[in-house]
């Protein structure tokens, strides 16, 4: 089964609720996205609203075997670990349509296959830190329990993730490619993620020392990914028409 549908005020509907006819309006979806998701979304969306969660930070704890890495040789991707006090920036889509909410979900199920719990959180946005932008958002997270997630490798040294993103590499793509496009749509949505920065910094200076660097992770040159959309030309483009 794909599950559940969150929507803004807190009501959890299975797919199969006649209430899916309500007002399309009052049940939107929310989706956060602190990852990938950021630059490539992958399904049709309303509504696109830069923001945070409170109680967590972003962490590269989580293996990946089917997309920035092998099974033989895992890259990292992000996930989230309760952190009392902090917050992680990423971006919150509204769908309202009924087929669009069940396509994204269904989506959704597929790509983050291997993140093992959905959470549904408040969101907020740089406006207004006392009350939630939204509530109810839904979450991908990647847990460290290793009987559901066993692709979980937590935590290390800096500098031993660093070697583990240059090396890996998937069918998405090289490792380096999604740490360097998660931090340049950060910091064009005017974020900072230290853990991201300091990350990224690392990766550079081992590509630098085995003169890499040329063809991967220079910001004085633009993405190869044809799939980096930041622009809010091309972000308008997977976004339903009014």
């Amino acid at each position: 089964t794909i599950g559940s549908l969150v929507f803004s005020n807190r009501i959890s509907l299975s797919l199969s609720s006649p209430y899916l006819s309500v007002s399309p309006e009052k049940m939107a979806m929310w989706v956060f996205g602190y990852g990938s998701l950021i630059w490539k979304t992958g399904f049709p969306f309303d509504d696109r609203l830069p923001g945070y969660i409170k109680g967590y930070r972003r962490v590269f704890n989580q293996g990946s075997t089917d997309h920035r890495g092998t099974p033989e040789f895992p890259g990292r991707t992000v996930t989230l670990e309760p952190a009392n006090g902090e917050i992680c920036w990423g971006v919150a889509y509204k769908i309202t349509n009924e087929e669009d909410k069940r396509d994204a979900l269904t989506h959704l199920e597929v790509r983050e296959k291997q993140y093992d719990q959905k959470e549904y959180l408040d969101f907020f946005t740089d406006s207004n830190d006392s009350e939630p932008a939204v509530s109810g958002v839904m979450v991908y997270i990647a847990s460290p329990d290793k009987k559901s997630n066993k692709n979980y490798l937590g935590p290390a040294p800096l500098e031993d993730i660093a070697k583990q993103i240059v090396k890996a590499e998937g069918p998405s793509g090289p490792n380096r490619d999604y740490l360097f496009h998660l931090e340049e749509a950060l910091v064009q949505l005017g974020f900072k993620d230290k853990h991201v920065t300091d990350l990224a910094t690392q990766v550079r200076q081992i590509l630098s020392e085995t003169q890499e660097l040329s063809y991967s992770g220079c910001r004085s040159q633009p993405f190869l990914d044809p799939q980096f959309i930041l622009d809010e030309d091309l972000i308008r483009k997977e976004q339903k028409p009014n």
